[in-house]
């Protein structure tokens, strides 16, 4: 190998790792545009004070958790097992039949926001199955994203007891405008 050759060697070498970086940085996506998509649940696991564990959608939870790309969120969470109602009529069920969906489902919609430096999600539901949610900023803690996994905790969960874990699974993505 001549001078020139190496010379040139060196360059595009130099050059290719200059512009490296650069293109890592383009091609690493928010937190926020990772967020963008369908999540399934794969589990809901509370951690009581006293080291106990409750599963309130059962050990198989059944829902989604999307977020869109614009700020609007929704989330339906519920056990697989809910009883069906005696009366094929929803405004004739008893009081045992709604006190099991109540315990055992969930879902509710609103905007929601992305904090890129602590890593969390606030949500802000206008619309929810539990009333006590409508108006207040939740706020759920990213500790593992992937293109295919999301685990987050809510920080101050709304019932008494500990912190809540929740794994996702992806099921798709939206295109971002």
């Amino acid at each position: 190998m001549n001078h020139r050759n190496i010379f040139s060697f060196s360059v595009i070498t130099a050059l290719g790792l200059a512009l490296l970086p650069g293109a890592a940085l383009a091609q690493q996506k928010s937190l926020k545009e990772q967020l963008v998509g369908v999540w399934t649940i794969v589990s809901w696991e509370q951690m009581n004070r006293d080291g106990s564990k409750f599963h309130r959608f059962g050990s198989n939870p059944m829902g989604v958790h999307v977020f869109d790309a614009n700020g609007r969120f929704f989330v339906q969470f519920a056990r697989p097992d809910l009883p069906k109602f005696a009366a094929n009529d929803p405004m004739k069920t008893t009081e045992e039949e709604n006190k099991a969906v109540m315990e055992g489902s969930i879902a509710y919609h609103g905007n929601y926001s992305v904090n890129e430096a602590d890593r969390t999600i606030i949500l802000h539901a206008e619309v929810s199955s539990f009333p006590n949610q409508v108006g207040i900023d939740q706020k759920r803690i990213i500790s593992f994203i992937s293109a295919n996994e999301l685990k987050y905790s809510n920080s101050v969960p709304l019932m008494a007891g500990g912190q809540i874990q929740i794994v996702f699974r992806r099921a798709s993505t939206f295109a971002s405008k």
